[in-house]
């Protein structure tokens, strides 16, 4: 895994060693980013399911003035801790890491708003519309919600007033763009 673009494109980032974490591939991060363009620029992110925290740290280095990282496994968590100390040994980036599940991780940060949520959820039938409810109290009329699932279950078209507005399919994994 490596950072695509931004300030510290090329670097190359931790993985897990275990099974169970599957980290969104370099391509479809480019996608999203792209996509995505200059609006990270300022942005405030939360990296929702956030894994080896490469989509938070891809918005970070293409410019995301805040990246809130939300994760429940301490194994996880780690490796995030691990991935930022690399591309910011001296810790000055705005970010946080909450270790919980994206659910308690909104009930902690009651009344903030997150300029952009990405949601990364493990492949299961109904972990989209678990995710987008879960993380439904951080948005607010400008946010936008982007959820990755697998492309053979499609994503809800509304959940808690997020109505999509755009899916991206590439191979087993789909990208679902909400907004209010």
């Amino acid at each position: 895994m490596r950072i695509v673009a931004g300030e510290y494109r090329g670097r190359t980032l931790k993985s897990p060693t275990w099974t169970g974490l599957r980290p969104t591939s370099d391509r479809l991060r480019e996608t999203l980013f792209n996509v995505l363009g200059p609006s990270i620029s300022g942005a405030r992110v939360l990296d929702g399911y956030a894994g080896t925290g490469a989509i938070g740290i891809e918005a970070l280095s293409r410019g995301a003035a805040h990246v809130t990282f939300v994760e429940h496994d301490v194994r996880a968590v780690k490796l995030i801790e691990q991935n930022l100390a690399m591309i910011d040994a001296t810790g000055v980036r705005d970010r946080a890491i909450i270790r919980a599940y994206v659910a308690d991780a909104a009930a902690r940060l009651a009344g903030e708003l997150f300029d952009l949520i990405i949601l990364d959820p493990p492949y299961a039938h109904d972990a989209a519309a678990v995710a987008l409810a879960a993380a439904r109290p951080l948005a607010g009329p400008s946010t936008r919600v982007i959820v990755e699932h697998a492309s053979r279950y499609a994503a809800p078209a509304e959940q808690e007033g997020l109505r999509i507005r755009r899916t991206m399919k590439a191979g087993d994994s789909a990208l679902s763009f909400y907004e209010l």
